[in-house]
């Protein structure tokens, strides 16, 4: 995305448009929300309407549908402001929590940890508990639990959330890389292609002594990883030449370590420099699944371009519809 300059001072908000981005991939998760909901008390009216309307203990009996899962296998997830999955139960509470209640986490879930101590109940118990009682409560004060209100909420603790976590700018920019094209494949299928599910961890994954920033576990109907999607982020100020093919041996090991321990899994090689060298791209191109270059020096990098992500949208839906097999099965 371009600069926005105005009198010489570049005023972009390029945050924004990542936290937006983000924010828009909660919506699959409030969609199916909703038909929870609109199963459970046999209506098709919209979340928000459920919401205004019915009794508590309708509004309880949903949010635990909610939480269960009602058996549904390819379950929609939500993110932190990085842009990692949140469990299912932990989504749950989360969502719920975010739109009728602030700091789920600092201030609602101490008063919860002391429920959960005097009355004996389990935690999944007292969670719905209480956010049916704050959202029966508090719904007309809220007023709306309409999608486009629930998306600027999301926005806001999604800030909140980035804030917390310091160091982590270019892995944030190529995990929502990564989790819009998984989100994408997902809204335009319902699902996950051959896989059950997605989830983006929080950590990075060691193999061997090789780091890999951003990965993503492809998993079956147990909940067992089947494949990952490892990715290296690589960010150096170079001028090229002689200077990228040092550059490329320095990349080699993380390509080694993968084909070599763990054969099953895809490598995704993400690159930030100044001008590199096309050979060294060609050479590096033909070793991994998919790479992604960006021709910057590494301050600079803020998001993916359109063309790129849209390059890794192809590769994700190649994966996930199991077209594309690891490079070295």
């Amino acid at each position: 995305m371009d600069a926005l300059i105005f009198a010489g001072v570049d005023i972009s908000h390029f945050r924004l448009v990542d936290l937006t981005l983000l924010a828009d991939q909660a919506k699959p998760f409030y969609d199916w929300v909703e038909r929870q909901f609109q199963e459970q008390v046999s209506k098709s009216m919209s979340l928000d309407e459920i919401l205004g309307t019915a009794t508590q203990s309708e509004i309880l009996k949903s949010i635990q549908r909610c939480y269960h899962g009602s058996g549904v296998v390819d379950l929609p997830s939500l993110f932190d402001g990085v842009g990692r999955t949140y469990p299912h139960t932990r989504a749950c509470y989360y969502f719920f929590a975010w739109i009728i209640r602030d700091a789920p986490r600092q201030r609602l879930g101490p008063l919860i940890d002391r429920i959960i101590k005097t009355s004996g109940k389990s935690r999944i118990e007292v969670e719905t508990e209480v956010l049916a009682a704050l959202i029966y409560k508090y719904r007309f004060n809220v007023k709306t639990f309409s999608w486009d209100a629930i998306r600027e909420v999301i926005i806001d603790r999604l800030e909140g959330s980035r804030r917390s976590i310091a160091g982590h700018e270019k892995e944030t920019v190529v995990r929502t890389a990564l989790l819009l094209a998984v989100q994408k494949y997902f809204t335009n299928h319902n699902s996950y292609g051959v896989f059950t599910s997605v989830e983006l961890p929080a950590r990075q994954v060691k193999i061997g002594n090789q780091s890999y920033d951003v990965s993503a576990n492809l998993l079956d109907s147990e909940g067992q990883r089947v494949r990952r999607i490892l990715i290296p982020i690589k960010t150096r100020e170079t001028e090229g030449g002689g200077h990228a093919h040092l550059y490329s041996r320095d990349v080699q090991p993380a390509i080694d370590a993968v084909r070599a321990n763990s054969p099953e899994d895809y490598l995704v090689i993400v690159i930030v420099a100044s001008n590199w060298s096309n050979r060294e791209t060609e050479q590096l191109g033909l070793q991994v699944d998919h790479l992604v270059v960006f021709d910057l020096n590494p301050s600079q990098f803020k998001m993916f371009t359109d063309v790129e992500q849209e390059r890794l949208d192809q590769f994700v839906q190649a994966v996930l519809d199991g077209l594309v097999l690891p490079k070295n099965e």
